[in-house]
């Protein structure tokens, strides 16, 4: 036979396709083969991931530190470069969150309710996994391994994009979790790096509708508005942390300032601290002297309204005067605003205005206050007598969390295995036909 008379080959569904579009193709196959898998094969993966970031501890922090030398050159804030880094005891904490994932139950299969209808028909509503999930997310090199666990526990492929800042980071962790699962005989590809370092590569992730189900954004508000404002794939949206905490005129004033300065100063670089403190004018003669003192202890600059701005005198504070802007910043610093409210509802006012609906709380003896607040604010979490800093997947018991949803379509706060599933309906009959 001739060349000429060569049989043509099959078409392949890869001709003519970009890198990242390949990429999401192999996730779809990976998640169909993933979908069926009894939990001890996704937990026993899982064992090989945590074990290899320990054994491969070494290569992942000298690729880190090629991305935080890099950074530090452009000029990086040292706090960025901070959440940027990866030490040896950083990757045997990753690891060992991994292991808390082992240890949660698989939401897949899961009969969310079920019945057995007046003509005969059984009827399941179950969980079922979301299919490949996308992750557009910053520097910071911990959500690589977070997301990928999470997403194989509940059964689903991942394609994870992460900044440019982090590649080297993010792309040793992805071999080392790669070759982990392909060796407990699960796909590799159930765990992708997005092709690609350039925002094309992103714009491509976000208009790949059809090969992935879902996208996830991690990060700033400019980053989380890009995706959901162009993607054509469908978004969970994950919002800023415009958090407040509300000191009421029947709080304890020693529990008042310990949640305020623990919700502000425990950790101000993540999106479940507070960045505006409310304080009832009937107690702020009492309270703000002490307030402003401790978060000057703690190294806060008060960012403060004239009603706030009086009690500056003689107190350690820095205080400078609060704009329109502040009210609306998530500075995740040192800065808080401040402000006197005349009322609960003049402080659940002027949280409807600025908030992002992240994480409010109030602090209150009075349990007809703490009703009412939680009734007004509609945020995904509302905290009575405690710090803002507990709205965290891990905090609520749910593993590590895939982010925080501001949004209110299917999952809503912090995200952990249930709400990377869909459901599906089974419908069991004997002969059934409809009249």
């Amino acid at each position: 036979m001739t060349s000429s008379q060569a049989p043509l080959s099959a078409p392949s569904p890869y001709d003519n396709m970009s890198e990242v579009a390949r990429a999401a193709y192999r996730a779809k196959a990976a998640a169909a083969d993933l979908a069926p898998l009894p939990r001890a094969a996704k937990d026993e993966a899982l064992s090989a991931i945590a074990d290899a970031l320990e054994v491969r501890s070494r290569e992942i922090v000298e690729a880190n530190a090629l991305d935080t030398a890099k950074a530090r050159e452009a000029g990086t804030s040292e706090a960025i470069v901070d959440r940027l880094t990866l030490t040896p005891e950083r990757v045997r904490a990753i690891a060992s969150d991994v292991r808390d994932v082992i240890a949660l139950p698989d939401p897949v299969g899961e009969v969310v309710r079920g019945s057995t209808l007046p003509n005969g028909i059984d009827l399941r509503q179950v969980r079922v996994p979301l299919g490949v999930v996308g992750i557009i997310y910053e520097a910071r090199p911990n959500v690589t391994v977070d997301a990928a666990a999470l997403c194989l526990k509940s059964g689903n492929a991942v394609l994870l994009r992460g900044s440019s800042s982090a590649y080297e980071s993010n792309s040793a962790l992805v071999r080392v979790l790669r070759d982990a699962v392909g060796g407990a005989g699960l796909p590799a590809d159930a765990i992708q790096l997005v092709p690609g370092e350039s925002r094309d590569s992103v714009r491509e992730l976000m208009r790949a509708r059809g090969l992935v189900d879902v996208l996830i954004p991690r990060g700033g508000a400019s980053l989380i508005r890009t995706v959901v404002e162009e993607s054509t794939v469908p978004v969970i949206e994950t919002g800023t942390g415009n958090c407040h905490v509300y000191v009421d005129a029947r709080a304890d004033l020693d529990m008042a300032v310990d949640i305020l300065v623990n919700s502000k100063a425990q950790r101000p670089s993540v999106c479940n601290a507070a960045e505006t403190l409310l304080v009832h004018r009937d107690i702020a003669d009492a309270f703000l002297p002490r307030a402003l003192d401790a978060l000057a202890e703690a190294g806060v600059t008060v960012h403060a309204d004239p009603r706030v701005a009086a009690y500056a005198a003689g107190s350690k504070a820095t205080v400078v005067a609060a704009t329109a802007e502040d009210w609306d910043t998530e500075y995740l610093s040192y800065d808080i605003a401040a402000a006197v409210v005349d009322s609960l509802d003049k402080a659940v006012e002027h949280i409807r205005l600025w908030s992002s609906g992240h994480t409010e709380a109030i602090v209150t003896g009075s349990q007809q206050a703490a009703r009412r607040f939680t009734q007004l604010v509609d945020s995904t979490t509302v905290a009575v007598n405690a710090s803002t800093r507990f709205t965290d997947g891990g905090q609520f018991g749910f593993g590590a969390e895939i982010g925080i949803s501001t949004q209110k379509l299917h999952a809503r706060g912090p995200m952990g295995l249930p709400e990377l599933t869909s459901t599906k309906y089974i419908v069991t009959g004997d002969g059934h036909t409809r009249g």
